[in-house]
């Protein structure tokens, strides 16, 4: 082949490349329904922070975020020392805070290359003039437990998941 002949071809290259990549990237996430029920207490709406972390236990990646005022963010102090660091853009994650004995439902989408490997989901939660709960919710990451209810050790009565 000519060098004139490979020059002309190296842009559909280029094209076929982007877009095998863009298609594979967009298909490696699924949503899931994520209700979160909270316990009755009284006081300010919870913030509550959905995480994805790696088999080591590191945070991996910020899933959902229920509060969307960032004023309030450090007092989520595991998450924020991964957050604050990373600065990651959570706008589009984002949604308003949940008072006690109200309930959630949110869309979170989660990488289908991390289930049944060791990867964990965490809830944490925080509320203005009162308790932080580092893992409110905590569980393996595992095809059986996206379908399952699990129940909360703080704010969170109970979360249910389901696969879109």
């Amino acid at each position: 082949m000519k060098l004139k002949e490979i020059i002309k071809i190296i842009p559909f290259f280029i094209l076929t490349g982007f877009l095998l990549f863009s298609f594979t990237e967009s298909a490696t996430k699924s949503p899931y329904k994520c209700m979160i029920q909270m316990k009755n207490y009284s006081g300010e709406g919870a913030y509550i922070v959905i995480s994805l972390l790696n088999p080591e236990g590191k945070y991996e990646e910020t899933l959902y975020v229920q509060g969307d005022d960032d004023e309030w963010y450090f007092d989520i102090t595991e998450w924020w020392a991964f957050q604050g660091k990373k600065r990651a853009d959570i706008d589009a994650i984002t949604g308003a805070t949940i008072s006690g004995g109200e309930r959630k439902i949110s869309v979170i989408q989660i990488p289908d290359n991390k289930i049944d490997k060791g990867y964990k989901i965490r809830f944490e939660s925080a509320v203005e003039d009162q308790d932080y709960h580092k893992d409110d919710v905590e569980f393996e990451l595992t095809s059986t437990n996206v379908k399952s209810k699990i129940e909360g050790k703080g704010f969170i009565r109970y979360i249910r998941m389901m696969p879109q």
